[in-house]
């Protein structure tokens, strides 16, 4: 625990650059919803002394490291037990109708990664299992021990965009007949037999979209980050901020389209001027999605895929245009 309590939060610097504007000289209330082992959230504490922190995370093991780094803010910092997909009602447990900043540091954590008992490495023997909230839900083993075949093709090819989905798929139903799957090892060793020798020489482990589809499905990542985005931006009072970030396409598109969306006009097109409560709700901090530079990848290697948007909230919604952050009296 020693050692991971070291981990280097990726883009940590311009993640403190983006939200501190909502965040500066005054009683703000921000959510890290990947609250992990505590980086980012001790850096924000430290940062700003007047800050609130509400730290949220689905595995109770990087909770525990979490509450063990950030033992010197309590009373600034409330850890919480659940999905980020729960944050509308965790805020109404804590009497919030808006926040100041929120954080999503989204994907598989490094103490995830690390912990061979997990199963989510494919580097590193271990029990099939892949959840992040170990005290529930099903494994990986169970969705490569039930799926029919054609549910395990879509969410290699919807999941891990794998070329070889269909034979991957294939493979597997044709060997948990013969044994079901356990291991990390067994299913590594399906996947090296089903991709061809010339693709295994490119694009890193044959194995790395295989692992990252069955996590994604075993977790229900991809529906809890759709729910989770927009309910997020909804919770941001007006000069409230918003950063995220993704480490795959499928991540980033779902935060795209979000930001997206609230960032264009309704007003239709032609109209002299804008429709009252049609204008753009949010304003885009970033050009696009920002990468992390050379030096801090090669300090942190997980840095390479992480792609960073951020936005500032500029209106709130007709209905609820009367209503501020900050916590409720």
């Amino acid at each position: 625990m020693a050692g991971s309590l070291q981990h280097i939060p990726v883009l940590l610097g311009r993640s403190l650059e983006l939200l501190g504007p909502a965040l500066a000289g005054r009683q703000a209330v921000m959510v890290d919803a990947t609250v992990g082992l505590g980086g980012h959230a001790a850096a924000l504490l430290d940062a700003h002394p007047q800050l609130t922190l509400i730290g949220i995370d689905r595995d109770p093991q990087a909770l525990d490291a979490a509450g063990e780094r950030l033992r010197a803010y309590t009373g600034r910092m409330h850890l919480v037990h659940a999905v980020y997909d729960q944050l509308p009602q965790i805020l109404r447990r804590f009497d919030l109708a808006h926040v100041d900043g929120v954080l999503f540091d989204l994907g598989v954590s490094s103490l995830q990664l690390d912990n061979t008992q997990r199963g989510f490495s494919y580097a590193r023997d271990a029990a099939l299992d892949m959840r992040m909230d170990p005290t529930t839900g099903p494994t990986a083993a169970d969705v490569l021990n039930t799926y029919a075949q054609r549910d395990l093709r879509r969410i290699l090819q919807d999941y891990g965009e794998e070329r070889f989905a269909g034979r991957i798929a294939a493979a597997v139903v044709a060997q948990r007949f013969r044994q079901p799957f356990e291991t990390t090892a067994q299913l590594v060793e399906v996947i090296y037999q089903n991709v061809p020798a010339a693709a295994r020489r490119h694009g890193g482990h044959p194995a790395k979209r295989t692992f990252q589809a069955l996590r994604i499905e075993v977790n229900g990542e991809l529906a809890a980050l759709h729910a989770a985005v927009p309910a997020a931006l909804d919770a941001l009072a007006v000069g409230g901020r918003f950063v995220a970030l993704s480490y795959h396409s499928l991540e980033d598109r779902i935060v795209k389209r979000a930001l997206a969306e609230l960032s264009t006009s309704r007003t239709p097109a032609g109209m002299p001027v804008e429709l009252p409560g049609h204008g753009p709700e949010l304003n885009l901090l970033t050009r696009g999605a920002e990468q992390a530079g050379p030096a801090e990848i090669a300090a942190n290697p997980r840095a390479a895929s992480v792609r960073l948007r951020a936005a500032q909230r500029i209106a709130l919604p007709e209905q609820s245009a009367s209503s501020q952050g900050g916590w409720t009296s």
